[in-house]
């Protein structure tokens, strides 16, 4: 059975720090559990670090992957067997910056598909510190990027809500163009889909990364540079207010 994701039940569970849960799996190096709130790598999101503790020890987790089973890397030697009950924490201003930087990237694609000819988000990379989202076809003058980011903070200053909620594919795309979702990229056997929506759909797109409960909370957003990778893809990095270090 694969391991339950807790910061997948609402936004609201993305904020929580704390949870128990039980080992269904070991090996050399790493945990996995019957219900997690670490993210793993996926999405373009990095994963998650914290601890895992129990009665025998504290473990630091240095890395998380896994799409179904979630494996929590532990180091050699780590003393955990199959049944044993843990307690997990996950690193807050870690978690937090990728919240921000997440719900950030969502804000951009959006305002860049409505002000640039449906130009595509066709790749991210969401950090704690710094991210870049690829975006094709359009290639960005200077005066086109501080249009785009006077936009984007102006409406993080608005403190619009950002909400998730259950789709299915026809209902996201009676709203939302298809490739504007990228629909075409999701295996057509998926018929429910977790949605997150910014506002009266300043954006719409199926995510199942953390993010936070309004735009208010990204701070304000740096562009950082772009650069050109070929056949009509820019690519462009920022970062937000207090995550530059």
């Amino acid at each position: 059975m694969a391991s339950e994701k807790l910061y997948m039940e609402s936004i609201d569970a993305c904020y929580l720090r704390e949870f128990k849960a039980q080992v269904t799996a070991v090996d050399d190096t790493s945990v996995t559990l019957d219900k997690t709130l670490f993210y793993p790598l996926g999405g373009g999101q990095n994963w998650d670090t914290g601890t895992i503790s129990w009665d025998g020890g504290n473990l630091a987790v240095t890395e998380v992957r896994g799409r179904g089973d979630v494996q929590h890397f532990v180091g050699e030697d780590h003393g955990l067997s199959i049944g044993d009950s843990v307690e997990g924490e996950i690193d807050w201003q870690r978690r937090h910056a990728h919240m921000r930087m997440h719900t950030a990237q969502h804000l951009v694609s959006g305002l860049v598909y409505e002000m640039y000819d449906g130009a595509r988000t066709v790749g991210n990379q969401i950090h704690a510190n710094r991210s870049r989202i690829d975006f094709n076809p359009v290639k960005f003058t200077d005066e086109m990027i501080e249009e785009l980011f006077h936009k984007a903070n102006e409406l993080v200053e608005s403190n619009i809500e950002v909400t998730d909620s259950i789709m299915t594919r026809d209902e996201i795309n009676a709203i939302m163009p298809p490739d504007r979702t990228n629909m075409d990229l999701l295996p057509i056997s998926v018929k429910e889909l977790r949605v997150i929506r910014i506002g009266d759909n300043l954006d719409l797109c199926p995510c199942a990364g953390t993010h936070v409960r309004a735009l208010g909370e990204i701070g304000e957003m740096e562009f950082l540079g772009k650069k050109n990778k070929g056949k009509g893809t820019t690519r462009v990095s920022y970062t937000l207010d207090g995550c530059e270090s």
